[in-house]
């Protein structure tokens, strides 16, 4: 019988006081279907699950913009070329992710969930910070897991209609733990996330465009992918190529396949007379 289900109607748990978090409905009345609260048997560790690996957010002049490779790792097998880890939450706000592929994706749908119940029982959405938050909160829901290798490490990005002027695109950082930390100008997480932190220190200024930006990301990755074997870089053979995403006031967008072929092969060109990358802006 489905959460509720009884002789064609809703359970008494649909009446009952309680918050706007869809995951604390779940929790409270059916905990077996959130995936995030299961536990290994004691002495278990996970291993030889698929893991993502590299994502990294950057702001620019009209929003923020998010990014991933597209490879899954199985130790030190290839478990996937064309992975998806960028997804919107929302309208205004895109999550991607480092970590266990399956707990991954569960938790970005119950995320995607959870701000959409929120607003349809208060009637407003979320603000920036508070979906910052609520996300903390999922993530250590799972520290279980998490210390038997099951972890997921976020990263938030989304336009904040109350920030400053060319201030708008905020990004958020978390640890395992649930630890919410916000990050400005640019972040990366995942196993190649210290190789495109030092691409983007030399290659992120304030202000820069859409496109700017997108390259930036795409130089970012292609480091990342040079010394992190498990970061997948542009595949020309393949084309398959990082997601790329903005968001701005007009909510989040997708770069076309088009466009982050002609990027990425732009990118992969430049390399070819210089290796080491772009040097920094003087």
């Amino acid at each position: 019988m489905a959460l509720g289900e009884y002789e064609g109607g809703l359970g008494e748990e649909f009446f009952t006081p309680g918050s706007s978090s869809f995951t604390e409905f779940l929790a409270a009345h059916r905990p077996g279907l959130l995936s995030t609260r299961r536990v290994l048997p004691d002495g278990v560790r996970a291993e030889g699950v698929p893991h993502g690996t590299t994502v990294l957010a950057l702001t620019f002049g009209d929003g923020v913009l998010i990014a991933g490779d597209r490879r899954a790792t199985m130790g030190n097998l290839i478990a996937q070329r064309d992975l998806e880890k960028v997804h919107p939450a929302d309208d205004h706000t895109a999550v991607a992710f480092a970590g266990s592929v399956g707990l991954a994706l569960d938790l970005v749908k119950l995320y995607q969930v959870e701000l959409a119940h929120f607003e349809k029982i208060e009637g407003i959405p979320m603000t920036l910070a508070a979906k910052a938050t609520r996300l903390a909160t999922m993530i250590r829901g799972n520290l279980a897991q998490a210390m038997q290798g099951l972890a997921v490490v976020p990263l938030l990005a989304g336009y904040d209609p109350a920030g400053p002027e060319g201030g708008r695109g905020r990004i958020f950082g978390f640890d395992v733990a649930g630890g919410r930390y916000e990050k400005f100008g640019f972040h990366a997480e995942g196993s190649g996330s210290p190789y495109a932190r030092g691409a983007l220190k030399k290659l992120y200024r304030p202000g820069m465009t859409r496109r700017e930006a997108a390259l930036a990301a795409l130089q970012a990755l292609y480091d990342a992918a040079d010394d992190d074997s498990a970061t997948g870089g542009p595949d020309l053979t393949r084309r398959i190529y990082p997601v790329v995403s903005v968001i701005t006031e007009d909510g989040f967008e997708r770069l076309t396949e088009a466009e982050t072929e002609r990027l990425s092969r732009e990118t992969v060109e430049q390399r070819r007379t210089r290796p080491d990358g772009p040097n920094a802006a003087v």
